[in-house]
């Protein structure tokens, strides 16, 4: 058998075996994912504040990393009190839309002259407004639920990241290997800091200019839907358009008229296509060099294993397997498949791969 044949079925059998794994240990691998992604937030601001003299001297590291977990602390807390708030009020107020949306669709029925009336109970689950705001407030319940252990894990990375680099250098025979992992973790870092920086920032200005578009309208919890809009902003392509569902379904059972359903549609659908694709391919560039067909499979297969976390962590994941790939002879090929246009440059000092 050809040995290209067989090194191709060895790697989709263990990309198959890893997934797997990963799909099964989810329960103990989220909260630990979440924890390293709350760490790098707090180590990424804890250096910008570091930044800032004072008598042209800076703070002291322990200083700043306690203000950022402060910092950040504090605003995760704010929005899981907003979230469950709106979402508690949401579900209370939803079978009073439920009613207004079957009116809709009575009335729709006349005016086509249908024989059959459409019943929203026959294509959905009954109270499916009810249930989906109880569901998404349950979601959260749980996320909260988890958050002590994901603190413990958060407090642990932070005592422990001063040794991080030497724990690194010591997994290697030589110092030249050493380097070349620095290098890789260094390149891995900038692009995955430089693609975060850009969509943390093009996403609030989505929630922003959402919930202040929905809060002109007049159209309730403009401040959950903004936010939504601003998390949905994280997952590629599907997440925008989810994003103008949520409010436009509201609006369309808020309204006694279609005018402001379509005028909120409108408006949302404009903020959306400016932002994803106007303003945020010109802040990214070709950076992350990753093919939309890549970004797409890579969406559909991490979020089968980590749900809506694996969504939004689905680009930098990639990231990370493309430059890795990219290191080594043998893992060249996946890397190049990965990429948008097959053009990798130099391998991170490639004479240290030799061996």
């Amino acid at each position: 058998m050809n040995s290209s044949l067989i090194n191709a079925a060895a790697t989709v059998l263990i990309v198959c075996l890893v997934g797997w794994l990963l799909y099964l240990g989810r329960s103990l691998l989220l909260p630990f994912v979440i924890a390293l992604i709350v760490w790098y937030m707090i180590d990424t601001l804890a250096r910008s504040i570091e930044s800032i003299k004072i008598s042209h001297r800076g703070l002291p590291r322990w200083l700043t990393l306690l203000l950022a977990l402060t910092a950040i602390g504090i605003t995760l807390n704010m929005i899981v009190d907003l979230m469950a708030g709106n979402l508690t009020a949401l579900a209370s107020d939803a079978p009073a839309y439920q009613a207004r949306l079957e009116e809709i669709l009575a009335s729709l029925t006349e005016k086509l002259g249908l024989e059959h009336e459409i019943n929203i109970r026959e294509m959905l689950p009954d109270n499916i407004l009810t249930q989906l705001a109880t569901g998404m407030a349950s979601a959260l319940t749980t996320i909260a639920g988890s958050a002590t252990l994901v603190f413990i894990y958060v407090i642990f990375l932070l005592f422990e990241q001063s040794t991080f680099d030497k724990k690194l250098r010591a997994l290697f025979s030589t110092p030249e290997r050493a380097d070349v992992a620095f290098a890789m973790r260094q390149e891995i870092a900038g692009r995955v800091r430089h693609y975060v920086g850009i969509k943390t920032a093009v996403s609030i200005l989505t929630g922003v200019l959402t919930g202040v578009c929905l809060t002109v309208a007049g159209l309730p919890y403009a401040p959950l839907f903004g936010f939504i809009a601003f998390m949905l902003n994280y997952i590629p392509t599907i997440g925008s358009m989810i994003g103008v569902l949520f409010p436009a379904a509201l609006a369309l059972v808020f309204y006694d008229t279609l005018g402001p359903f379509f005028i909120i549609t409108i408006f949302l659908g404009l903020i959306q296509f400016a932002i994803g694709n106007l303003l945020e391919p010109r802040l990214m560039g070709t950076s992350l060099n990753i093919s939309p067909l890549i970004i797409m499979l890579s969406l559909a297969f991490w979020g089968a294993i980590w749900g809506v976390t694996g969504m939004v962590l689905c680009v930098p994941l990639t990231v990370i397997i493309m430059i890795i790939c990219a290191q080594f002879p043998g893992t060249r090929a996946i890397a190049i498949l990965l990429s948008e246009d097959g053009n990798l440059g130099d391998p991170l000092a490639a004479d240290n791969h030799q061996a």
